[in-house]
């Protein structure tokens, strides 16, 4: 996964094309946007994120250096971070049980291959291929550790977006088919007489090193290139840069609706919610609202039981999130 490219294909029978599916899945986020938080770089699209995120990673103490030995700034990461989606839509529980449940073999080979591409392994590294049943267990801790403080405050936005690209996708194949949604997915992407062609790719690729099917991933951070992973017997996964992510962190216009969601809520939680276009703590609301951190703490209680703000723990901060029904009641009138 995420690896060097060459010209590649793969040949599709009638079953595969049947088994051809779409999931999105948390973990597709993880690895990718760990990378662009350390690389330090500025970006055009998740510049906004990145800026709000950086600051925090120190309060992963000990599961940062994991995870940045797990993922390194270019190339090889281990693909049993990213199994195979059961379903459409798995949760990051669901995941990280399939990361725990990894065998033995299976890990010591990925870190084998990470080692052989990228150097000896780190010492945290090392202890995971020593033990790979202990030590998954405190990587899914880890990875837990950092959706919470990164991805978590974000997905309902990030998700909708994803859930977006799905849709548009399995509309296009009803009135086009398949054919018109692969050649429409990336540039890097061409399908004809029933075979799927990428002008790059990370390892020789066929049938032979590839399970039946083909599994359709749109993300978020996973641009502008595509990556793919192939671990027999399970199909094949790509994932690409869903359409819509150029405005996912696009500030949004002041919400006419405001003053009529006040007349229901209350104007003060109206106003934090209005204020939560990006994950906030207490203490920063309270800063810019005006209201006592007291009163933004009772309120934000109000707006968590109405299921309208959900509440991340980000080390030592507290981060609430508008969540996807909250986003609903502030779309601008018009």
């Amino acid at each position: 996964m995420f690896g060097g490219r060459v010209l590649a294909e793969l040949r599709f029978t009638a079953g595969d094309l049947a088994r051809m599916r779409f999931a999105v899945a948390p973990m597709w986020e993880v690895g990718p946007s760990l990378r662009l938080l350390r690389s330090g770089l500025p970006h055009a699209v998740h510049g906004p994120w990145a800026e709000q995120v950086r600051p925090r990673l120190t309060a992963l103490g000990p599961a940062f250096g994991l995870l940045a030995e797990l993922v390194p700034p270019t190339g090889y990461v281990p693909d049993f971070i990213n199994p195979a989606p059961a379903g459409p839509a798995p949760t990051l529980d669901e995941e990280l049980a399939s990361i725990r449940s990894t065998p033995a073999g299976q890990v010591r080979r990925d870190l084998d291959r990470l080692a052989a591409e990228h150097g000896a392994l780190g010492p945290r590294l090392r202890a995971l291929h020593a033990d790979p049943a202990a030590g998954l267990g405190r990587l899914a801790e880890a990875i837990e550790a950092y959706w919470e403080l990164a991805l978590a405050p974000y997905w309902a936005r990030i998700r909708a977006v994803l859930d977006a690209d799905v849709l548009h996708r399995a509309r296009q194949a009803a009135e086009h088919g398949a054919a018109r949604v692969l050649n429409d997915l990336h540039a890097e992407l061409r399908w004809a007489e029933d075979t799927l062609r990428l002008s790059r790719r990370s390892r020789p690729m066929s049938r032979r090193t590839a399970g039946p099917g083909l599994l359709l991933i749109p993300s978020a951070f996973t641009g502008p290139g595509l990556y793919t992973l192939f671990a027999p017997p399970d199909p094949p996964q790509l994932a690409y840069p869903a359409r819509g992510i150029g405005g996912l962190w696009a500030a949004k216009a002041p919400t006419p609706g405001t003053a009529a969601l006040a007349a229901v809520l209350g104007r003060s939680r109206a106003l934090l919610l209005a204020e939560l276009a990006a994950p906030a703590s207490t203490t920063e609301l309270a800063r810019r609202t005006g209201l006592s951190p007291s009163a933004v703490s009772q309120y934000l209680t109000a707006l968590r039981d109405a299921r309208l703000v959900s509440a991340h723990r980000a080390g030592r901060w507290v981060l609430y999130a508008r969540t996807a029904t909250a986003e609903a009641l502030l779309i601008p009138e018009g």
